[in-house]
C-alpha cells in the first residue's frame, strides 16, 4: 500500500498553492472518509468514499499506517439518542500495514543532543532536545511487554473506560502473570491542575500564563502541575490544550494560549517540557481546527493545506518536539442522532472528514511530517468506527466502544492485521515507559473523581507543595496595563479606595461552586472558566481581601459596593474616594461560545457610573478574552486599564501585586482587542437551527487576529502583544548575525539555502538542521524611566509581499530580567530557517520565500523600535 500511495503522490504535488485571497479552499477530499450504512443523505461537506482508488490531496503522503480507503467498516446501530454496542458488518477489503520508519538524525554537539523527560534542557537553551534515544529504549521495552499479552489484552490497552472507575478515563490494568502484567493508566483533566479532587491547586489558566510571554514561568507551571498530577497518582494529564483563539467568541479560548501559532506553540512547547520533567505523561489536544464551540460536534472545519500547517498544527509540531506522548484528536462531547451516517455518536470534522479517522492529519501530519512516535487518543465518544485504527488513532477513550467491541473480530477476520494491534499497544507502553511511568515509585492512584464522598477511595493527598508562589507571580507577570493616565498607577498611599462590582468580592457559595461544570452565572471573581479544563481549588483570595490586606499597611480607608445592577447607588458611592477600583468581567466554558464581546453583569454601566462621579476611576478586567471597551475606555476619569484575564487561585494578590507597583507589569495580551466584534477576521458560524452539519470555513486563511488587522489597515483598540509599564524602555543596536552550520544534515540546509523545499522524509518537519538557529538577532534594551521592571521584546519577521504571508508574523519573544533605572540588559533571540520558512504546497516541504526578509523589534505587534534586514544565504 506504500507503493500504491507513491504512485498516486505526484496528482498530490501538482495542486494549487494556497493564497490569502479569494474564496476558501474547496474541501480536501479524505482518502479515509467514514463510509456509511446508512441509506440516508451523506453529511454536508463531508467526503464519502467506497471506491477503490486513492484520493489524494496535498495534505496526502506516503501513509505506513492501514489504509482503509476501500476497506472502512460497515457499522449500524439501532436509531436511538444513546450509543449502543455496535452491530458489526464485514468490512470491504481487508486492509494491510507497515510500520513508520524511525527518524534517525546524529546528536550535534551543543546544537541536537541526547534528552530524557526528566531532564529537559534548561530555560532559554537554544539546544533541541534528541528524544529518539529515549523513545527507543522505551520502545524496547513496551515491544517485550507487549510481546506477552493476547490480542484480547492489547486490544484493551487501546480501549479506554470511564464511569465507576476512579479517574475521568482509564486504561484497564493486565493482570500479572508470572510477572508479564501492567497496571494501566489513569488519564485525568484539566490544563491548569487536577481536576475533580481535592488539596490541589488552581493555576493560571492557559491565556494568562501566554501573557507573561516568560519562558521561565511558563516552564515552572508545567513542572508544578505535573508533580501535581504524579502525586495524585496520575499517568496521563489531558492537556494543554492548544486550540487558537481564531474567533473572539471562542468558549474554550481561555484553555489555550492565545491567537498566534507561534507564541501558542512555544507556550505548549515549554508547559510540555515541564509536565514530563514532572513525570506525568502530557496530552497535547485537540487535533486540530477545533476553534468553535458552537456545534462543535457536528461541524466540518474547512482549511487548505497551507494554513493547516502553518498555524493550526504548529502548536502540535512544537509539542511534539518537546517529547509529548500523546495527542487528543479534535472534541466530541456530546451525543445527538445524526441523520444518515448509520452512527449515533457525532465528532469535529476535517475537511469533511471526521477529526479522529482523518488520516491526512493523524497518519499524514503527524506521523510521518513529524516522526511522532507517541500515540493518539480519540477525546470522549469522538470515535466514529472501529476502523479509526486504519487512519492512525491508537486509543479509545470513552463513551464509544468501537474498539473494546469490534476490533478483535476485525482483526480475527482478516480485516486488520495484528501488527496493527500491536503497533497501537507498543505505542502507548512505550508512553509509559518514557516517562518512567514503570519506577515503583510511582504512586497509584489515591483519588476516585467519579465518587468524591467515597472515603475509602479518596486518600486526600495534599500535593499543594508550594505552589501558591509560581501561582501568584504568573497572576501577576500576567497582567497587562492597558491605559495608565498621569501615574494613576501605581497607587501612592491613598486616603481611600472604593472597590466597586462583585467581581471583586467572593461567590456565595465558595471558591468552586460557581467554577464547575457548565455553570455560567459566576457571582464572584472571576478566575477560571467552566467545563472540563478547571479544577478545585483548596482556597482563593479575592481581590477585596488581598486589596484591604494591602490597604492597611498604609492606612486607606477601603469601602466597598458589590451590587451591580443598583448602577446610581454606585455612582454615589465612588463619590470622595481616592480612587474608585470597578472590577468586571466576562465568563465562557466548554460546551457553547460567546454570544457577544461585552461584559457580564452590567459591567459598562459599573465602569460609567464610577467614571461619571469619581475623577479617578481605575478599571480591572476578570475576562476570558477580548471585550469591547468602547463606551468606557476613553472616558476621561477612566484614568488606567488592568486587564487580569483568569489567572487561578491567586487572582488578589497577583492584582494587588501590581496595583501598587510591588511587580511592575510586564503582561502582554495574547489576542488583539479591536474597537467592533466586526473588525476580527473571523467569527463563530451559528448553528442557525441546521440540524446536520456545519461548514465553518476557514476563509481567513493565514490572516489570524493581528496579521488580519495589519493586511488590512484595521486599528485596533488595543493591538496583539500590547502591555503598558510604569517605566520606560528604549531598544538600541540592532544585531543581524547568521549563525554557521554545525554538523547534521548539512546538504539539505545548503539545498534549502539555495531555494529548495525540505525532503519528503518521516520525521521531515521536525528535523534538527531545519530548527536550529540559523540567525542571531541580538539588541539591548535600556530602563530609560525611574522605576525597576522588566521588559518583554518580541520579534516580528517581515516576508516579501510575493509570499503571500502576512506583514508581520511573530517569531520570538523574551522576557528579561528586571532592569534598574539607567542599567542595561542584552537581548538575543535565534531564528531558524523553519521560522523563515512557508509550506510549499506543491513540493509539500518547508522553502524559503524569494526576496528579502525583514525583522521588526518591538514591544507589540504594531510597536516597531528596530528594524533590519536577513543578509546572505542562511
Amino acid at each position: 500500500m506504500r507503493l500504491l500511495w507513491l504512485a498516486l503522490f505526484p496528482a498530490a504535488l501538482a495542486a494549487p498553492s494556497s493564497s490569502l485571497s479569494g474564496p476558501a479552499s474547496s474541501t480536501i477530499a479524505s482518502s479515509t472518509a467514514h463510509v456509511s450504512s446508512g441509506t440516508g443523505s451523506a453529511p454536508q461537506s463531508s467526503s464519502v468514499s467506497t471506491s477503490s482508488a486513492v484520493s489524494a490531496s496535498p495534505a496526502s503522503l506516503p501513509s505506513s499506517t492501514l489504509l482503509s480507503t476501500s476497506s472502512a467498516s460497515s457499522i449500524a446501530t439501532t436509531p436511538s439518542s444513546s450509543v449502543t454496542e455496535p452491530i458489526i458488518q464485514p468490512p470491504v477489503v481487508p486492509t494491510t500495514f507497515v510500520p513508520f520508519p524511525v527518524p534517525s538524525e546524529q546528536p550535534v554537539h551543543d546544537v541536537f543532543e541526547t534528552t530524557d523527560p526528566s531532564k529537559p534542557p534548561e530555560v532559554g537553551s537554544l539546544i533541541i532536545p534528541d528524544f529518539g534515544p529515549a523513545w527507543d529504549a522505551a520502545y524496547k521495552k513496551a515491544k517485550a511487554k507487549v510481546a506477552s499479552f493476547s490480542l484480547e489484552e492489547k486490544v484493551s490497552v487501546a480501549s479506554g473506560v470511564g464511569g465507576n472507575s476512579r479517574c475521568v478515563g482509564n486504561i484497564q490494568p493486565i493482570e500479572p502473570i508470572d510477572g508479564r502484567g501492567w497496571p494501566g493508566l489513569c488519564l485525568e483533566d484539566a490544563p491548569l491542575g487536577v481536576r475533580l479532587t481535592d488539596f490541589v491547586t488552581g493555576f493560571p489558566t492557559g491565556i494568562n500564563t501566554a501573557a507573561t510571554f516568560n519562558r521561565r514561568l511558563i516552564r515552572a507551571r508545567g513542572l508544578a502541575m505535573g508533580q501535581e498530577h504524579v502525586g495524585k497518582g496520575v499517568n496521563v494529564a489531558l492537556g494543554p490544550m492548544m486550540n487558537l483563539g481564531r474567533v473572539a467568541e471562542g468558549g474554550r479560548n481561555w484553555e489555550g494560549f492565545g491567537a498566534d501559532p507561534y507564541l501558542a506553540g512555544e507556550v505548549a512547547y515549554e508547559t510540555i517540557l515541564g509536565m514530563q520533567q514532572g513525570g506525568v505523561q502530557a496530552c497535547a489536544k485537540h487535533l486540530v481546527d477545533n476553534e468553535q464551540e458552537t456545534k462543535r460536534t457536528t461541524s466540518s472545519s474547512d482549511v487548505d493545506d497551507r494554513t493547516q500547517h502553518e498555524i493550526y498544527t504548529h502548536p502540535f509540531l512544537r509539542s511534539i518536539m518537546a517529547g509529548v506522548t500523546s495527542l487528543m484528536c479534535s472534541y466530541s462531547g456530546f451525543l445527538s442522532a445524526f441523520p444518515g451516517d448509520g452512527l449515533n455518536s457525532c465528532a469535529d470534522l476535517i475537511n469533511g472528514t471526521w477529526a479522529c479517522e482523518n488520516e491526512n492529519v493523524l497518519s499524514g501530519i503527524v506521523k510521518f511530517e513529524t516522526g511522532f512516535r507517541g500515540y493518539i487518543m480519540s477525546d470522549w465518544g469522538a470515535t466514529h468506527s472501529t476502523m479509526s485504527v486504519a487512519t492512525g488513532l491508537d486509543m479509545e477513550m470513552p463513551d464509544n466502544h468501537f474498539f473494546s467491541n469490534s476490533l478483535v473480530t476485525y482483526v480475527n477476520n482478516g480485516t486488520i492485521p495484528e501488527s496493527r494491534i500491536d503497533d497501537m499497544a507498543t505505542r502507548i507502553l512505550a508512553g509509559w515507559y518514557f516517562t518512567h511511568q514503570d519506577a515503583s515509585s510511582f504512586p497509584a492512584v489515591n483519588f476516585a473523581a467519579n465518587d468524591p464522598d467515597n472515603d475509602a477511595l479518596n486518600e486526600h493527598i495534599d500535593v499543594q507543595a508550594d505552589h501558591d508562589k509560581i501561582v501568584r507571580e504568573i497572576g501577576a507577570a500576567s497582567i497587562a496595563l492597558l491605559k495608565n493616565v498621569d501615574g494613576a498607577l501605581p497607587l501612592k498611599k491613598p486616603r481611600s479606595l472604593v472597590l466597586i462590582g462583585s467581581d471583586a468580592g467572593p461567590g456565595i457559595s465558595g471558591p468552586n461552586e460557581n467554577q464547575l461544570g457548565n455553570t455560567r452565572g459566576v457571582d464572584g471573581v472571576l478566575v477560571m472558566g467552566s467545563g472540563s479544563g478547571i479544577a478545585n481549588m483548596t482556597y482563593l483570595v479575592t481581590p477585596r481581601e488581598a486589596i484591604q490586606r494591602r490597604a492597611r499597611e498604609d492606612h486607606t480607608s477601603v469601602f466597598w459596593f458589590f451590587d451591580d445592577f443598583n448602577v446610581a447607588r454606585a455612582g454615589n458611592v465612588a463619590r470622595k474616594k481616592s480612587a474608585a477600583l470597578v472590577f468586571i468581567s466576562a465568563d465562557s466554558g466548554e460546551g457553547a461560545d460567546r454570544t457577544n464581546l461585552t461584559a457580564w453583569r452590567n459591567g459598562e454601566a459599573l465602569v460609567q457610573a464610577a467614571a461619571a462621579q469619581n475623577n479617578n476611576t481605575i478599571v480591572v478586567v476578570n475576562s476570558v478574552g477580548p471585550i469591547i471597551v468602547e463606551p468606557w475606555v476613553d472616558h476621561p476619569n477612566v484614568t488606567a486599564v488592568l486587564w487580569a484575564g483568569v489567572p487561578g487561585q491567586e487572582v488578589g494578590n497577583a492584582i494587588a501585586d501590581v496595583l501598587w507597583g510591588d511587580w511592575n507589569p510586564s503582561g502582554r495580551l495574547p489576542y488583539t482587542i479591536a474597537k467592533r466584534i466586526e473588525d476580527y477576521g473571523a467569527q463563530v458560524v451559528p448553528a442557525n437551527g441546521i440540524p446536520d452539519v456545519i461548514a465553518v470555513p476557514y476563509n481567513d486563511r493565514l490572516l489570524i487576529d493581528y496579521r488580519h488587522f495589519d493586511a488590512n489597515n484595521i486599528e485596533p483598540r488595543f493591538e496583539f502583544g500590547f502591555g503598558l509599564s510604569y517605566t520606560k524602555f528604549e531598544y538600541l543596536g540592532l544585531s543581524v548575525t547568521r549563525i554557521p552550520a554545525r554538523g547534521g544534515d548539512t546538504a539539505a540546509a545548503n539545498a534549502w539555502d539555495s531555494g529548495s523545499a525540505s525532503p519528503r522524509v518521516e520525521g521531515g518537519s521536525t528535523a534538527a538542521w531545519l530548527h536550529r538557529p540559523a540567525y542571531e538577532v541580538s539588541f539591548t534594551i535600556k530602563n530609560t524611566g525611574s522605576v525597576a521592571g522588566a521588559e518583554t521584546p518580541q520579534l516580528y519577521v517581515n516576508f516579501p509581499q510575493s509570499s503571500g504571508e502576512p506583514p508581520s508574523v511573530l517569531r520570538g519573544f523574551d522576557s528579561t530580567p528586571v532592569i534598574k533605572p539607567g542599567q542595561s540588559q542584552k537581548v538575543s533571540l535565534p531564528l531558524s530557517r523553519y521560522d523563515l520558512s512557508i509550506w510549499d504546497v506543491v513540493a509539500q516541504g518547508w522553502r524559503r520565500p524569494e526576496g528579502a526578509i525583514g525583522v521588526t523589534i518591538g514591544a507589540s505587534s504594531r510597536d516597531r523600535r528596530l528594524k533590519g534586514t536577513l543578509s546572505g544565504n542562511v
